[in-house]
């Protein structure tokens, strides 16, 4: 089986003033479609900034990324926003939902750049609530709901538009372990049941025992991946 992610010799390094500070190096990984991938490592050691990679919210300095075949290395600024848009999922550690949104609405947001009808929307929004159990709290605003609530709704905003790949970064990390538990078992779900590739970085241990993969890095550099 091709893998739907194609990692090699991926190099990032920041300017810190007249400084450049290596954050990757030599990274070549690849994940297979369907996998659930847990990224560790302590902190600066590139996790978030690979997982940032392989969204295509940032570009590395070199070597080359392929997602489904496509080397995402190559899009122009614009070609990126529009793969991201199409193609991946976010889900955050502080949620990043619009405060001034119902659950609906914030759901509803990825959706107003496609051509689905208003209909459709509603229809696509409110499949993706009842999946994460939050059908009855589709009206609240995210100030009604608790940390495992918003956590719920931000992952259906990820899966509402069908994205090959879904990226969550601490996913668990503001939550007490009742909803870290509830929200890794929707994961879970979502990987067992729909197959949707997903690639996680935690530092919870326990989150990772709950992925099929687990890749650690440590000072930007891969030191082995296992079960």
């Amino acid at each position: 089986m091709e893998p739907l992610i194609e990692i090699r010799h991926l190099a990032k390094s920041y300017q810190r003033g007249a400084q450049s500070v290596p954050v990757l190096t030599d990274i070549s990984l690849d994940i297979a479609p369907g996998d659930f991938t847990a990224l560790m490592g302590p902190s600066g050691s590139g996790k978030s900034t690979l997982l940032n990679l392989i969204a295509g919210i940032d570009k590395p300095d070199s070597g080359s990324l392929r997602i489904a075949g496509l080397d995402i290395t190559q899009l122009s600024e614009t070609a990126l926003a529009d793969w991201r848009a199409a193609h991946i999922g976010f889900i955050f550690q502080f949620y990043n939902l619009m405060p001034v949104l119902t659950a609906f609405e914030n759901v509803e947001l990825p959706l107003l750049l496609t051509n689905l009808s208003r209909s459709e929307r509603r229809e696509r929004v409110e499949l993706t609530l009842a999946m994460v159990n939050l059908s009855d709290r589709m009206d609240h605003k995210p100030s009604e709901l608790s940390g495992g609530q918003q956590q719920r709704v931000a992952i259906a905003r990820a899966i509402v538009t069908d994205p090959m790949l879904i990226v969550a970064d601490e996913p668990t990390g503001d939550l007490d372990r009742a909803s870290a538990t509830e929200v890794l078992a929707l994961l879970n779900r979502l990987n067992q049941e729909l197959c949707k590739t997903i690639v996680m970085v935690t530092h919870d241990a326990n989150a990772a025992q709950q992925a099929k993969s687990i890749v650690h890095l440590d000072k930007g550099e891969l030191l082995r991946s296992g079960a």
